[in-house]
């Protein structure tokens, strides 16, 4: 996020796209909230499915799936047409605005519709809204990068607020929303095959050297890694041998579950490290049990880059170490000591090498976390960035063409199927499934689909149904909601048992290499 959470009810507008916030990050919905009801901000909510908050919004727009560029390109066209942008922000900390003009022209409100099947009038009227707020914050989540133009995306969420001048100031921003916990310090700590911690680039010779002389090692190696996604095709082809899995659950989270498993299959050798007996550690030749975030000391990295400590509230069970002195016990027997006798060790480590968090101590962040990139013990952090210069210079506009979803719909397979989350869940369940009382309130998966397409074909609430993609086929319950639109089902992909992942496109964004999971092809029939 560029701005934080506590910023959200600064506001004047909020743009909330590819996420159902209430059911997602429902603390921060809280914040969405209050500062519509409490302060008047108005709400544009951007989704296929009418999720709760729109009952909060001042303009709910259902677009199509798979057609963000284009409603986005749409509302800059207005926003340049009518002269609502930010005319100083952008002459001042901007570079490539007469080719984004140029590459949004032909985004009329009409064509926007033809694309989208959002009403061109509310094309107009969320501009508006939008432009004319003094301070606009935009929330995102993973209905706006699960998809094969998920970069493309992101890039029009940014060029929508610089455009706007929504960067850099409080209430503003381009916000997305972590869908795991830590998944902001995965990354910051170098969780990306291209990349040391902080974002510092494998190919760069200084960072290589620098690396070196801090780990007593020479000859790192400068090729970027392999995302996931690309390491399972590699492992069907027999190309990929071995894989180390840390708190993942790929047999139930990875797009086109089917060849997944017949991926993992082909491993000559497969470890899982995890706090619990997940569908892919029950396939795995080693299993390693780690603590869980009450058995042991750390730090997390937040949504808002806030870094904050964690402490050790109960024992583990039986011989289970955390997660960092696993990881340092391999490395031993291997032949590398890494030296680390406890978690601040490990921290002290990561702000010697790491800039954006080097003025990050244990002791600053023993009350209250501090936001990076902090580089030096004085600094007090950084809750909003750019708010005088980007780490480029000027910003830069990136004209942006509209690509369609990888999958069409056709006659055998009519409907649009998208992926999510409930509130009673979270991920693939490993540990939501195992509480009774969410299993009560949500105890099996289902598809969420409009009135109109059950009676189009003959389907009753309740009713057992089969849905079927190019990929695969599971049996669910269906659920006729008014969240439903005509010609797009739901289906949230917590279940082991009904994986909505055995018919999801695994066709992937070029830049990001993240799988197309929230637009694919399906047909629903009654179940025997």
């Amino acid at each position: 996020m560029t701005n934080t959470i506590a910023d959200i009810e600064e506001a004047d507008v909020i743009l909330i796209t590819g996420s159902n916030t209430t059911e997602n990050h429902p603390v921060i919905s809280s914040f969405v909230k209050r500062a519509v009801t409490r302060r008047g901000a108005k709400l544009i909510v951007v989704d296929p499915r009418r999720i709760k908050l729109a009952e909060f919004s001042e303009k709910w727009l259902r677009p199509n799936l798979g057609t963000d560029v284009a409603w986005l390109n749409g509302l800059m066209h207005v926003i340049i047409k009518e002269e609502l942008y930010d005319k100083a922000f952008v002459e001042k900390r901007t570079e490539g605005f007469d080719a984004l003009k140029a590459a949004v022209e032909k985004f009329t409100p009409e064509h926007v519709t033809e694309i989208t099947g959002i009403p061109a009038r509310d094309i107009v009227e969320a501009a508006r809204i939008y432009a004319g707020a003094k301070a606009a914050s935009i929330l995102y989540c993973m209905g706006i990068t699960q998809h094969t133009t998920g970069t493309d995306n992101v890039k029009s969420l940014a060029n929508l607020a610089m455009l706007c001048g929504n960067i850099g100031i409080p209430g503003g921003g381009v916000n997305p929303l972590r869908g795991q916990n830590n998944v902001q310090g995965a990354c910051d700590m170098g969780g990306l095959p291209n990349v040391f911690s902080g974002y510092q680039p494998v190919n760069d010779p200084g960072n290589i050297s620098k690396m070196e002389k801090a780990w007593g090692v020479t000859g790192l190696s400068d090729k970027p890694g392999l995302t996931v996604t690309e390491m399972v095709p590699m492992a069907h082809k027999g190309e990929f041998k071995a894989m180390y899995i840390i708190g993942e659950n790929p047999l139930v989270s990875d797009a086109d579950l089917n060849h997944a498993e017949a991926s993992f299959s082909q491993l000559d050798f497969l470890v899982v490290q995890d706090i619990f007996m997940t569908e892919t550690a029950k396939t795995a030749d080693v299993v390693l049990p780690s603590c869980c975030f009450a058995e042991k000391d750390g730090t997390f990295s937040n949504t808002e880059r806030r870094v904050q400590r964690v402490r050790k509230a109960v024992e583990p069970p039986g011989d289970v170490w955390e997660d960092w002195r696993i990881t340092a016990e391999i490395a031993s027997r291997m032949g590398y000591d890494m030296g680390f006798e406890n978690a601040e060790a490990v921290f002290a480590e990561i702000a010697m090498v790491t800039p954006s968090y080097g003025g990050i101590t244990w002791e600053r962040i023993d009350r209250e976390g501090l936001h990076w990139p902090c580089p030096s013990t004085d600094h007090p952090g950084t809750p909003i960035l750019h708010t005088e210069t980007f780490p480029i210079g000027r910003g830069k506009f990136f004209p942006i063409a509209f690509i369609p979803p990888a999958e069409i719909t056709d006659d055998e397979y009519p409907l649009y199927m998208t992926t999510g989350r409930v509130l009673y869940h979270y991920h693939t369940g490993t540990m939501t499934r195992k509480t009774e009382g969410l299993n009560e309130r949500s105890p099996e998966s289902f598809v969420e689909i409009s009135k109109a397409d059950a009676a189009k074909y003959d389907l009753k609430d309740g009713d057992r149904v089969k849905v079927a993609s190019r990929r695969g086929e599971i049996e669910v319950v269906l659920s006729v909601s008014d969240k439903a639109v005509d010609g797009t089902v739901f289906i949230p992909f917590h279940f082991a048992e009904a994986a909505a992942n055995r018919l999801t496109n695994s066709a992937l964004d070029p830049v990001s290499k993240i799988p197309e999971f929230k637009v694919c092809a399906v047909k629903i029939s009654k179940a025997a």
